[in-house]
């Protein structure tokens, strides 16, 4: 269902999109910077938000919804809120909150792309990049990939101005110290792997996630009842981006392929406000999360599917079967 409401949704876009527009926001799904992504500051590839119409924002929207949770949204209203705070942008807040892009600076620094032809049978995808943002997702017959998935945001709490104390990604930090507090001093042994926290996340932006960087932590089929529950609201604080059929396939996938071999990996300090970080591994399953920069005040937080991201495990059935 979400596939085939994509499917129009993008449809619809690109039918209400001029000429020039189109021209930004598409490219061939085997375009050679497809995997390219970063959450950096800069420009990227694709229509500037700035320029869609109210109209055109809407339908924008619409893909939006299709694919994430209410959750999801508020998040990444968060990020350009995060963003109009921290470059003292012109714009009003109420831009990430409400929308309103045309025109805004904060629009011009998030940008949407279409690769392939949703019209056709063949592979698409879609994605919204920016500062803090990076929303992959890919239709193959039928199926959707979610991943590679980034949150950010700098400041994780605002330490002045009109919005003073408002947190953003607050759950992420919250539920990894609630777990990480809940450990026995035998089962801390295993999961703090290292007094230092790394500078960001160990598999960065690289387009394929590389399994061999990360710590091996605690696995979950070492933790009792308790701990069990926090450690799935942990889990489910990344899959819960996802629209609800995207994030119970997810789920579904991680009992099958073992949940209690999924691992909580701990570096840094052990209470906030000094650098921190941690992982959540398992056989596809990747989240991490890192609270190191600006004093600790600067969340980085990614999901990705070491068999999935981009699609790769999709497309590999789709051309099999010789299509």
């Amino acid at each position: 269902m979400v596939v085939e409401q994509s499917r129009e949704a993008a449809l619809e876009l690109l039918a209400s999109l001029d000429p020039a527009q189109r021209s930004k926001i598409t490219a061939p799904f085997d375009t050679p910077d497809h995997q390219d992504w970063t959450y950096l500051p800069g420009d990227r590839p694709g229509l500037q938000l700035a320029e869609l119409s109210a109209a055109q924002e809407a339908l924008a929207m619409r893909l939006l919804e299709l694919a994430y949770s209410e959750r999801a949204l508020v998040d990444a209203h968060g990020v350009m809120a995060a963003e109009i705070i921290l470059r003292e942008l012109d714009d009003p807040p109420s831009v990430a909150e409400t929308g309103g892009w045309a025109g805004t600076t904060v629009g011009e620094r998030f940008f949407l792309r279409i690769l392939g032809d949703p019209a056709g049978m063949e592979p698409w995808a879609w994605r919204l990049n920016g500062h803090h943002i990076a929303l992959h997702l890919t239709f193959v017959d039928g199926a959707i990939s979610f991943t590679p998935q980034f949150f950010g945001s700098n400041p994780a709490m605002v330490l002045s101005g009109p919005q003073t104390g408002r947190r953003f990604l607050a759950a992420e930090q919250d539920l990894g110290f609630q777990l990480l507090h809940a450990l026995e001093p035998s089962q801390l042994e295993i999961a703090l792997v290292s007094a230092e926290a790394p500078h960001d996340m160990l598999t960065r932006h690289d387009p394929v996630a590389d399994p061999s960087l990360l710590h091996r932590g605690l696995p979950y089929g070492e933790l009792n009842a308790e701990q069990r529950q926090i450690f799935s609201l942990l889990i489910g604080q990344y899959i819960g981006r996802a629209a609800g059929p995207i994030g119970l396939q997810t789920w579904q996938d991680i009992t099958q392929q073992g949940i209690e071999r999924l691992t909580f990996a701990w570096a840094g300090a052990t209470e906030p406000g000094a650098g921190h970080y941690y992982s959540i591994a398992g056989p596809t399953f990747l989240a991490e999360y890192d609270n190191t920069q600006d004093d600790a005040n600067h969340i980085h937080s990614v999901w990705r599917d070491f068999r999935n991201d981009w699609g790769t495990d999709l497309l590999a059935a789709h051309y099999a079967m010789g299509h």
